[in-house]
């Protein structure tokens, strides 16, 4: 099934770009998967500028977080790693938050979007870790997790989210240093990824000789902006992703299958090729 796979992407030196379809198999869930339930994706300018909105965002993620933290690698993301070892893969440039290909142990790993681990105020700029927040809004709401776990249970949304339906009791917390507004680390719809982020993720894939798309639909321009990038530098482009995706008219090949066993092929190919 994979042979064509192969065939577009051995030999050459692979920059890989990853979506939360590569995530699913850890149990992390996606947005725009063939099973996904809709999704409405918080907006920047909804959390800044509705309090209530932003209090059912943290109620939200106070529990959410703790699951993503949870989540331990899965064979697709221990194979990227594998690649990049074996001299395969130079980097991954990810769409998703999770930290799930530093955990597996990929070294030069581009995280688009930020990450669940980091909150910053928006106001002074000062960043602290995400279970740093999670002491002081423990400390404001005693027991909160615990009791919706027990009255509605948890089921997890992306973006170290949760979907839970009473939160108007739920206490938020200011930076300590300023009082101003804390925002996870997150880059949000309506948001812009950091140039020098931008930068760097131009510069690995104009080092490739391929470029690889791993669980991606490219719905976003942050993600669809590198395979039209390599499609005018003309190196082939290969799309693993369960159904159609945005980029599939700039691609040398689009395979229909999971992220796991597609990039566990490609490794097991590499192990075989004479050192």
């Amino acid at each position: 099934m994979f042979a064509p796979l192969i065939d577009v992407l051995g030999g050459r030196r692979l920059c890989v770009i990853t979506g939360a379809g590569i995530s699913t198999d850890s149990g992390i869930p996606d947005y725009r998967g063939p099973d996904s339930p809709p999704r409405n994706p918080m907006t920047y300018q909804q959390f800044t500028g509705d309090p209530d909105f932003r209090r059912h965002y943290w109620a939200r993620n106070h529990l959410g977080w703790r699951h993503m933290d949870a989540a331990r690698p899965n064979t697709g993301h221990r194979a990227l790693a594998g690649l990049e070892r074996a001299g395969v893969a130079s980097a991954v440039v990810t769409q998703n938050v999770d930290l799930l290909h530093t955990k597996a142990g990929s070294r030069r790993v581009i995280d688009l979007h930020g990450t669940y681990a980091q909150v910053r105020c928006l106001s002074c700029g000062a960043l602290i870790s995400r279970a740093t927040l999670a002491d002081r809004l423990e400390c404001a709401n005693p027991g909160f997790a615990e009791t919706v776990a027990a009255a509605q249970g948890v089921e997890i949304a992306p973006d170290a989210d949760a979907v839970i339906t009473s939160t108007e009791h739920f206490r938020m917390v200011d930076c300590e240093a300023c009082g101003g507004m804390l925002k996870p680390d997150i880059v949000y719809f309506g948001e812009s990824v950091p140039k020098p982020r931008v930068a760097a993720a131009y510069d690995v894939v104009d080092e490739a000789e391929a470029l690889l798309v791993a669980g991606s639909s490219l719905t976003v321009m942050s993600g669809l902006r590198f395979v039209r990038h390599a499609a005018k530098r003309g190196i082939p482009i290969a799309i693993v992703n369960r159904g159609a995706t945005r980029g599939d008219e700039f691609a040398t090949l689009t395979v229909h299958a999971g992220c796991s066993e597609a990039l566990t092929a490609l490794l097991d190919a590499s192990s075989a090729l004479p050192a």
